[in-house]
């Protein structure tokens, strides 16, 4: 294929509730999306950015500032499209994870959309159907989170996570432990909002029974989640840590952690989404798939991944109305607890015009 150009859309998407997590509350989706047009098909592509750098230092304005004037020019320069390709291309350009994975994200569903082929065949998907876990955020009080919980348990989820920080930990995992027992599958994410020395704090986590905890520790910091998890019986999962398969490989080196959650758009793309997939796979080490408050769009491409044979843990796949009352593309509907794997070509599913053009503030187009 040839590269035509790639237009960038802004979108702002309302919550259906406020989402809080250590780190900052959203009531509003700030995204960018990706239309890759070439002389065949085009393809979308979604950057998982937020509007500012809390999650990591990537953010939505430095996304579009870097493909406007290094990655696209880049991409155009290299001559027929590949998306095996697209990763050595933008190499030579440190960083901007989350800017080059919505590129080739983009490039891989226009390439698979003219060859007739579905995302989940070409990353290997064993499965038509993904289970799902639901993140609740971090709540007002006991009452609300309970609340939250058996809502989202009577829809379904077969995986609950609880978003955690100083001060909003033990208690409401004992509550929600209380409340609906111990078959509940639970899981508690603390987005680096603890240090080594709230270990002896952490172990009080232990006899909950918590499939994990994630990212406890600064994304820096390997040896302090090596150290941790000798200290306490949780597992321990990566997140914010993992931003590569040599990044994956040096923490289950290092004892770091014994599960990882994969985020295509934290590790540069779904192909190298694959290649930590297999690395965890070779090292029987669990993976499941993050989410980052996903259109339908990544949604999409997050279920395909999560239909590999290594996921083998609920990830954060919920349904679109987890999050939105209207979703850009057809929303995707939990069914006893899962979600289908699209099988149209490319992602499998598109925008609804209207929809989208509803939540588009702007848009700009970029010449190959």
């Amino acid at each position: 294929m040839k590269l035509a150009g790639v237009e960038l859309r802004w979108v702002s998407m309302p919550l259906v509730s406020p989402f809080r997590t250590s780190f900052s509350t959203q009531t509003t989706r700030d995204l960018l999306l990706l239309r890759v047009v070439t002389d065949e098909s085009e393809g979308w592509g979604e950057c998982v950015a937020m509007a500012s750098p809390l999650y990591s230092e990537e953010y939505i304005e430095g996304a579009a500032d870097a493909l406007r004037r290094f990655l696209v020019p880049a991409l155009a320069a290299a001559g027929p499209l590949d998306a095996s390709l697209v990763a050595q291309v933008l190499g030579p350009f440190h960083g901007h994870r989350m800017a080059k994975a919505a590129l080739e994200m983009g490039v891989l569903d226009a390439e698979l959309r003219a060859e007739g082929r579905p995302l989940s065949r070409e990353l290997g998907a064993v499965h038509d159907r993904v289970p799902c876990g639901v993140s609740v955020g971090i709540m007002d009080d006991l009452g609300q989170l309970l609340d939250a919980v058996g809502g989202y348990l009577d829809e379904g989820y077969v995986r609950i996570k609880l978003k955690i920080e100083p001060g909003w930990d033990v208690e409401p995992v004992r509550a929600v432990r209380e409340r609906f027992g111990d078959d509940v599958l639970l899981q508690v994410d603390a987005n680096t909002a603890y240090t080594l020395s709230d270990a002896r704090h952490l172990a009080r986590l232990d006899p909950f029974d918590l499939l994990l905890i994630e990212q406890p520790l600064p994304e820096d910091d390997l040896f302090g989640h090596a150290d941790l998890a000798r200290l306490i019986t949780t597992p321990v999962c990566l997140d914010e840590s993992i931003t590569s398969a040599r990044t994956a490989a040096a923490a289950i080196r290092l004892g770091a952690c014994s599960v990882v959650n994969i985020k295509p758009g934290r590790v540069g793309g779904y192909l190298e989404a694959r290649r930590i997939h297999d690395l965890c796979v070779a090292h029987s080490v669990p993976v499941w798939c993050g989410g980052m408050l996903e259109t339908g769009l990544g949604r999409a491409a997050n279920v395909a991944l999560a239909a590999l044979p290594g996921f083998t843990m609920p990830g954060d796949t919920s349904a679109s109305g987890r999050y939105y009352a209207t979703d850009v593309t057809a929303p995707f509907v939990l069914v006893d607890g899962h979600l289908p794997v699209p099988t149209g070509p490319g992602l499998g599913v598109d925008p609804l015009p209207d929809a989208l053009a509803a939540v588009t503030t702007h848009t700009e187009w970029l010449p190959a």
